[in-house]
């Protein structure tokens, strides 16, 4: 992931036995780690059962958020494809009923948005 990707606030796939050995102690039993991302100092991981958002706050980035979305309570999501001008392809997630995406990322050319699609249709519409 290129420098100004990261400081515009792009996602770039990360490697999963990174995120394994990172995030191991908040994985359930059974649970596996399908895919993750990372912005500039958060993450959001896609595991076999949910949806989990790292979120580093403060200076430091020493406090952290764990964020879980259970993937039976996302309702609807939509990818936007990159365009000639436009580089960047987004994600939006809808939790429950909002009107609003309660989740949007965006992702640089690096990311396959439709991997991420696949991987969404693949726990949430089952």
């Amino acid at each position: 992931m290129g420098l100004f990707s990261s400081l515009i606030g792009n996602a770039g796939v990360v490697d999963k036995a990174k995120l394994e050995q990172e995030y191991a102690q908040l994985l359930t039993e059974n649970e596996e780690i399908e895919i993750g991302f990372k912005l500039v100092r958060d993450t959001f991981i896609f595991t076999s059962k949910r949806l989990m958002l790292v979120d580093k706050q403060g200076l430091t980035g020493r406090k952290t958020e764990y964020m879980s979305v259970a993937y039976k309570s996302i309702s609807r999501f939509s990818i936007e494809t990159a365009g000639t001008f436009d580089l960047d392809a987004e994600l939006k997630i809808y939790i429950s009923s909002e009107e609003k995406p309660s989740i949007a990322k965006k992702f640089n050319s690096r990311v396959n948005v439709y991997d991420v699609q696949r991987v969404l249709a693949k726990y949430v519409l089952g």
